[in-house]
Formats: structure tokens, C-alpha cells, sequence
């Protein structure tokens, strides 16, 4: 495969500086170390070593890497393993891919809360696909699942949603029945959908009770309980963002990670 004309640390390179300088009050010192380890990765900066192969002796000088673990150079080889290990877990059955967004209002308030908020949308999808799965209503089981969080969309701009991988069953109540979900279903997208936004809502005003949130520039009014109720408010009984679930293909060749049997569908409304 031929090397990209840009790589992320060409334009970490070019723009990091001015980046920083604009958003320096909302980027953690672990994000500012992350942002330097990429633009000096295989520079001169970290120093360098003799390479030689095994069989005709020829040699050439190669930078050293960064190892941090969000390089998208150094980390190749341990997301490769990462796959294989997960696909050594899969089970012989459905598997199914649930994702969990927030609308631009929630990402603007999560841009400055980072650990915060992105906690809340685990512990709220969480809870949800544990709560409805465990209804005898819809499935009855206590499942099991692994979520991925990504923090920017195909577009390169701030968009945090939650990717769950999640097993077409789980053990029944008393743990000794593996309870199947129907062919190509899991569980309903509306009923999910309502719970995620009151269970996210709930935990985001109990958050901001407990002074847990902060609030800058723009966003600075939000300080107010009341200010930050009515930001709220248009989310409680409309759109808080989306939902969308697909059937995968689970199979111990791993095809269920990568490929979809049908389209998402069931916006959260």
C-alpha cells in the first residue's frame, strides 16, 4: 500500500500550534502530549537506529516511534492484534451493532467536559441495553457487550457516539439458559431510544448539581442552573440524537466485526 500524501502528523505539523493556541483552555496536558508525540514520531526529535536485514546485509537509518498508544503509525500492530483477540471471543451466534449519538447541543457541552460527559454516555447506553434487554417484554436475558468510543466523525469534526458490539442473546435470569433473540432482531430502537434520552438527561442535570461540569466562552451562561435547564429543555420531549442498530454476520472468522447484513435504521425521536 503507498503512503498517504498527508498523514495526521503532517497537519498536527502544520496547524497543532494554532490549534493549541485557540483551543488551549478546553485540551488536557495529556491531549497537549498526545498532539506533540505524533508531530515528532519518527523525527530526528526522538533519535533514530541502524536497521539491517537478516539475509543480504544491507543497511539504512530509521527514526524512532513514538509508541504512544493514539499514533496512527505506531498502533497498526496492536489494533491487528486487538481484532484477533476479540475475534478468538466471538460466540456461535447473531451478533448485532448499536450506536449511540448526541445531538451538537450535548457535543458542545462534552468538547468542554470531556471525561465527564463521555462517562455519562457509557453508563447511560449501558444501563440502557442491560435495562430493556433484562424485560421479559422484549428479550429477558443479562447480556453482555464492548463498547467503542469515537470522538469525531467521518468529516473530521467533534461528534461523540458510542459503537456497541453486542451478542444476539444473553443467560437467562438464573443464569443456567442461553436466551436467543429473534433472526435479525435485537430489541426495539424506539423503546431504547426513550430510555437513552431520559437515563442521559437525568445524569447530565445530576452532574451539573454536583458541580461537575465547567463552562467557557461561549457556553459561559450555561453557569446558571436555569440557563442550563433551558438549553435542555428542547431536548426532553424532542431529538437528543440517534440510535441505529444492525444485524452482523457472527462468525469465529470474524466477519461479524466488519460487515452489516442490513442498513442502520430508527433515528431516535
Amino acid at each position: 500500500m503507498d503512503r498517504p500524501k498527508l498523514e495526521v502528523a503532517d497537519v498536527f505539523r502544520h496547524y497543532g500550534e494554532a490549534y493549541r493556541q485557540e483551543h488551549g483552555a478546553s485540551l488536557s496536558t495529556a491531549q497537549r502530549r498526545v498532539m506533540t508525540a505524533i508531530e515528532v514520531c519518527r523525527t530526528a526529535a526522538l533519535g533514530g537506529h541502524l536497521e539491517q536485514c537478516d539475509h543480504c546485509g544491507h543497511q539504512r537509518n530509521a527514526y524512532n516511534s513514538c509508541s504512544d498508544r493514539h499514533c496512527p503509525k505506531c498502533q497498526s500492530f496492536a489494533r491487528a492484534q486487538w481484532l484477533e483477540d476479540r475475534q478468538s471471543e466471538l460466540l456461535d451466534t447473531q451478533y448485532f451493532h448499536v450506536v449511540f449519538t448526541v445531538p451538537e447541543q450535548i457535543a458542545t457541552i462534552a468538547y468542554q467536559n470531556k471525561r465527564e460527559l463521555y462517562g455519562i454516555l457509557f453508563r447511560t447506553a449501558a444501563e440502557t441495553l442491560r435495562t430493556i434487554a433484562a424485560d421479559p417484554k422484549h428479550l429477558g436475558a443479562e447480556i453482555g457487550f464492548f463498547a467503542v468510543l469515537h470522538t469525531w466523525g467521518q468529516n473530521l469534526l467533534h461528534h461523540p457516539h458510542l459503537h456497541c458490539v453486542v451478542p444476539g442473546g444473553g443467560l437467562s435470569a438464573d443464569g443456567t439458559e442461553w436466551i436467543s433473540c429473534r433472526d435479525g432482531f435485537f430489541l426495539p430502537v424506539r423503546v431504547l431510544s426513550w430510555l437513552f434520552r431520559r437515563l442521559f438527561l437525568e445524569k447530565l442535570v445530576d452532574a451539573f448539581d454536583a458541580g461537575k461540569l465547567e463552562f467557557f466562552s461561549s457556553l459561559e451562561s450555561l453557569r446558571h442552573r436555569s440557563s442550563f435547564l433551558d438549553y435542555l429543555a428542547p431536548l426532553q420531549a424532542g431529538r437528543l440524537g440517534g440510535l441505529r442498530q444492525a444485524a452482523l454476520r457472527g462468525t469465529r472468522a470474524g466477519v461479524g466485526l466488519r460487515r452489516a447484513l442490513y442498513s442502520s435504521r430508527g433515528d431516535l425521536q
